[in-house]
């Protein structure tokens, strides 16, 4: 299981997913919350493969630029796009560390959004917002989200404000080809790996340190590894590998 999280990471991996599922551990004579961080990548050949796993005491920037640069060292390269929930640490250390854009997810986004109205509300202010998602081209897109979000101001000032401040972060997904978005606007390809990880733990409840959670959870990561390993590409090469010829040409002429 340390060979399977150590590992050396070979190729560039354009697309990145990070997430965290929350357990108890003891840690200096008492009961605390620590975040169990799950790193998802998906390789030039279409393969998604589980890079590595931490135990965090917070999402601040400085424990996610620790953990981005451990999986620098062996060998993480190529990311061109991190997916995770709003987390400002992680947006901060993703574009030091790695360069990279940053995805918002676009489900958790809409949940925070529908925080701000009231239950009666809700299905409008839904069904308005997800006619952005229906847009194909990303001009369009960007239209459409000013246009919903004006629209909603005068009722729904909280509602507009954030739609303001996430704009370019939500719709990220939309400069990657069409065939790629569904797996790009979200984290839910670590929807079921939390799952599984999250009623492995509960059976646990309280776990006595650090090392005890990376033993439980590293071995269901090994395990899920392994399954995706014999299960069919997850993203078609021919767009990987044009996105990844693309990078390298700007780079090149960046350099000259």
């Amino acid at each position: 299981m340390q060979a399977f999280l150590n590992r050396p990471l070979e190729g560039d991996w354009p697309f990145l997913w990070l997430d965290a599922t929350y357990v108890k551990l003891r840690e200096g004579g008492r009961i605390i919350s620590m975040a169990v961080i799950v790193a998802v990548a998906v390789n030039t050949d279409g393969r998604r493969e589980i890079l590595g796993i931490t135990v965090m005491p917070s999402e601040a920037e400085t424990f996610w630029a620790d953990f981005l640069r451990s999986l620098t060292r062996r060998g993480l390269r190529g990311v061109q796009l991190v997916i995770s929930d709003a987390h400002e640490g992680l947006k901060a250390a993703a574009r030091k560390v790695l360069g990279a854009g940053w995805q918002r997810c676009r489900v958790h986004f809409q949940r925070n959004l529908l925080a701000r109205v009231s239950k009666t509300n809700k299905p409008v202010v839904s069904a308005v917002v997800k006619t952005v998602f229906a847009e194909k081209d990303r001009d369009q897109a960007h239209a459409r989200w000013r246009e919903v979000a004006d629209n909603l101001r005068e009722r729904f000032r909280d509602v507009a404000e954030l739609m303001d401040e996430a704009e370019y972060d939500v719709l990220a997904y939309m400069a990657f080809d069409e065939s790629l978005r569904s797996k790009l606007h979200s984290t839910n390809p670590l929807e079921r790996v939390n799952k599984e990880i999250k009623r492995r733990t509960n059976v646990v409840g309280i776990f006595p340190n650090r090392d005890a959670v990376i033993r439980l959870v590293g071995a269901l990561m090994l395990e899920q590894n392994d399954e995706w390993a014999v299960s069919r590409r997850y993203m078609p090469v021919e767009k990987l590998t044009a996105i990844c010829n693309d990078d390298d040409e700007t780079a090149m002429i960046a350099a000259q």
